[in-house]
């Protein structure tokens, strides 16, 4: 149930989550409320600008910075599910405004106080889950931007390890990159996919019934693999089993 007196915090959606598995939000905002938060998701927000930036439209990017610092900079907290959009606005827009005299401080005030939600739920709200149950076998893929830009590792195990019935199985070069990398799998396809193969060989040999991750591209480009490859391994965004919403279709089936 949500308080009233808890932390106002502003949902950044993700163009991915909007566009290719909403319930990653939905599974966002009950985990969030269940910490105690008063949850917003604002209507005028965009995309974060990160495949802009990295292609070096400095530019447009900065035009996507500006939109949203003016949407979340009222919040007490951006919540994001997704280490590489929270890298982008906590990392990405400080660096690209610097100069600014104007956005430049509002840019390095929003990367304050902006969390990759696994993190946050951790280490700002003290969260655990209660009464939920997934009697399954799960493997956990680190995804480079959350572990390395945001410091996302002990986070979402410790969330897991709540979870009554789960067994977590070690997965081998587990932070290791899985060849997604954004624009990298366009611009680079038969290196993406000789990674994403390692990637997936190495999740297979866990013999885990699920593979669970913190970034929707990552676990995109790894479930498209599996599926190719013939595996039964089931992938979802670790929010989702944490707010107990992995009873439905998995990342690339049929909903």
């Amino acid at each position: 149930m949500t308080q009233a007196s808890g932390p106002r915090v502003a949902l950044f959606v993700t163009c991915l989550v909007d566009a290719m598995r909403p319930r990653i939000g939905f599974a966002a905002i009950r985990v969030l409320e269940e910490a105690g938060c008063v949850v917003e998701v604002p209507e005028a927000q965009t995309c974060c600008g990160q495949p802009a930036f990295n292609s070096g439209d400095d530019a447009d990017t900065k035009a996507l910075a500006r939109q949203v610092i003016s949407v979340f900079d009222g919040y007490d907290h951006v919540v994001v599910p997704s280490g590489s959009c929270a890298g982008t606005i906590a990392h990405g827009y400080p660096e690209l405004l610097a100069d600014d005299p104007v956005w430049g401080p509002r840019a390095k005030a929003l990367a304050g106080k902006t969390r990759e939600i696994l993190s946050f739920l951790v280490d700002v709200m003290g969260y655990r889950p209660e009464g939920r149950s997934l009697p399954a076998s799960a493997t956990y893929h680190d995804s480079c931007s959350g572990l390395r830009e945001m410091g996302v590792k002990a986070q979402p195990r410790a969330l897991l390890a709540g979870i009554d019935g789960l067994e977590m199985r070690p997965l081998e070069g587990a932070e290791v990159c899985c060849g997604f990398g954004g624009t990298f799998c366009v611009k680079y396809p038969a290196i993406s996919n000789g990674i994403v193969g390692e990637k997936a060989a190495a999740i297979e040999a866990t013999g885990a019934d699920l593979l669970l991750a913190g970034d929707l591209g990552c676990l995109m480009n790894m479930a498209g693999k599996l599926h190719r490859e013939g595996s039964k391994v089931r992938c979802f965004h670790t929010v989702e089993v944490v707010a107990g919403m992995a009873d439905g279709p998995a990342i690339g089936e049929a909903e």
